[in-house]
């Protein structure tokens, strides 16, 4: 599972520089409160910035749901997994997208996080949010 990521971000990479696009446009890095909350494990702040409906997926379980569902699901992977680091390890965006890769070291253990971002000129939501264990 973990070398199809690294495939879609490869691919996604290729796709980004094959158009134009760069990692961050503009001043403002979406990425730095959200990986702000990851680290801290602040699930309350963090789905302040998920989107009505989200697709979540935490240790290969989950799917579409409400802004309510996701953070629950997100408050008990923190309270069974307390995060003790998190870094941005990949960015890549378009106009109006932004896609981060990130490693969250937490209970004792190392996940890959997928973070892609709807950004418009007054809003900016997660869409999707993914937790994997890393092999």
């Amino acid at each position: 599972m973990h070398s199809i990521i690294r495939a879609f971000a490869a691919l996604s990479l290729l796709c980004c520089v094959a158009f134009g696009a760069k990692a961050q446009s503009g001043n403002y890095d979406v990425f730095v409160p959200i990986s702000k909350y990851i680290s801290q494990g602040n699930a309350d702040a963090l789905s302040a910035w998920f989107s009505d409906n989200l697709d979540i997926t935490v240790l290969s379980k989950g799917g579409n749901s409400s802004k309510v569902q996701a953070k629950q699901i997100l408050h008990s992977f923190f309270s069974l997994h307390t995060p003790r680091a998190f870094e941005i390890t990949y960015t890549a965006g378009r106009a109006n997208m932004k896609y981060a890769l990130g490693n969250l070291n937490a209970g004792g253990e190392t996940y890959l996080v997928t973070i892609f971002v709807y950004c418009s000129e007054n809003k900016n939501q997660i869409q999707q949010f993914k937790i994997e264990r890393v092999q």
